[in-house]
């Protein structure tokens, strides 16, 4: 009775770390985009010229340094798209500790497809 009842323990644990790592992805994208737009309501600029816009990660970045308000907003953007899968390492990383090696297998399996799908991914 007491292994069932740590395991719950362990179990409600997990989900809590899992829950506060995306609402704190959230709230982290939601701020850098809120600063990006007062950025851009400010300047009235996008900090690009007309009709061109940072299309990889490292023109983001460039553009980040510079404070674009674009790129400043895409950067939120892109937080919040890699939350979840910040969500899946850290799940990888709690399943280790609770030795549950099966479910780090198939969430290892899960990560290594995100990755592949952002990077093969082409946005044109």
């Amino acid at each position: 009775m007491e292994d069932k009842k740590n395991q719950n323990e362990k179990i409600e644990n997990m989900e809590i770390i899992i829950s506060k790592t995306l609402r704190t992805g959230v709230l982290l994208s939601a701020l850098i985009i809120l600063i990006g737009l007062i950025l851009f309501f400010a300047t009235k600029s996008s900090g690009y010229p007309a009709n061109t816009y940072p299309t990889s990660v490292g023109a983001i970045i460039k553009g980040l340094i510079s404070l674009k308000p674009y790129a400043i907003i895409m950067t939120g953007l892109l937080v919040l798209i890699l939350t979840p899968v910040f969500r899946v390492g850290v799940s990888i990383i709690t399943f280790f500790q609770e030795k549950d090696y099966m479910y780090v297998y198939i969430t290892s399996a899960v990560f290594i497809i995100l990755i592949f799908s952002f990077l093969l991914g082409k946005v044109e």
